[in-house]
């Protein structure tokens, strides 16, 4: 329990210093610099930091702390609850700014920008990280530092099968922001936590269930057992795929892309109203010239 307590501290500490920089960034920095750089950036080292604790837990925890996967699941739920509680609308995954690019939410420096603060953030708390593990507070700490100089793949099947996993799970993904982007964080914030939940019960053994490039970047290219080229067609290629055809089975076209909907009708705007044609009334008794005469003469002589 000593290495389960080291680890919750971690999460605290890490998720209450990320909310110290990034409120310190928001009053600081002009509003633009703040989203599209410091925000991200942010809420990239704080993800990376607590997925690579996470990490430790689901590969020691099991034999050297005796931790069940449903603690382990339960870990997962909450920590994404907290982050999609604290991001301020952050979305750490290269992924989600390429998609809002695609959708013509988000102009190309800006979405530059958050790729670039993306990638530091999480390469950053990778270091830092690390840095703490060198602290060995718990056994998990001293055996994560002792393996961390040959960490293996957290690719546990073949190329192919892996990008479909994660693609798949990219898909999956964006197609549930995407439909509930405009719904309540009351709602959307458990949801999407839940989902992430599962993806990484059921895709976690084979890939870990990143669908974040910067993510297992900061993680897994450094390790052995594949190649840098492997990594990418795995952890980059798989996901942007899943984006685009989740962004294309929800709004049928990607506007940078494509101008026409590819897949749905389009409605028109204006409805031709539909009504009952009043019928008209026809007079079929016209007065003669002659009979409207006499009937003048007669009011006129007083008969």
């Amino acid at each position: 329990m000593a290495g389960l307590n080291v680890s919750l501290s971690f999460f605290f500490a890490t998720c209450t210093l990320c909310e110290v920089a990034r409120r310190a960034s928001k009053a600081l920095l002009p509003a633009g610099t703040y989203a599209s750089f410091a925000r991200e950036a942010v809420a990239a080292a704080q993800l990376a930091a607590c997925c690579l604790e996470m990490r430790v837990l689901v590969e020691l925890g099991p034999w050297a702390g005796n931790f069940g996967p449903d603690l382990l699941l339960t870990l997962i739920f909450l920590l994404f609850v907290v982050h999609g509680a604290t991001f301020d609308g952050a979305s750490a995954n290269p992924t989600v700014a390429l998609q809002e690019f695609l959708m013509a939410e988000a102009s190309l420096p800006s979405m530059l920008l958050k790729l670039a603060a993306q990638v530091l953030g999480a390469q950053a708390a990778c270091v830092l990280t690390r840095r703490c593990w060198a602290w060995e507070l718990s056994e998990l700490h001293l055996l994560q530092r002792l393996m961390a100089a040959h960490c293996s793949s957290t690719l546990r099947t073949s190329v192919f099968q892996g990008a479909l996993v994660e693609g798949a799970c990219a898909f999956f993904f964006h197609l549930s922001l995407l439909h509930l982007r405009h719904s309540l964080p009351v709602y959307r914030v458990p949801a999407l936590a839940l989902l992430v939940t599962v993806m990484a019960y059921t895709a976690g053994p084979y890939t870990s269930a990143f669908f974040n490039p910067a993510l297992a970047a900061s993680v897994t290219f450094s390790c052995s057992g594949n190649t840098l080229l492997e990594y990418a067609q795995v952890y980059c290629l798989g996901p942007m795929t899943g984006m685009v055809l989740a962004g294309l089975l929800h709004q049928g076209h990607l506007p940078r892309l494509f101008h026409r909907n590819l897949l749905y009708r389009q409605k028109s705007k204006y409805r031709t109203p539909r009504g009952k044609v009043a019928p008209v009334s026809v007079d079929t008794q016209k007065p003669t010239r002659g009979k409207d005469l006499v009937q003048a003469r007669a009011v006129a002589t007083g008969l």
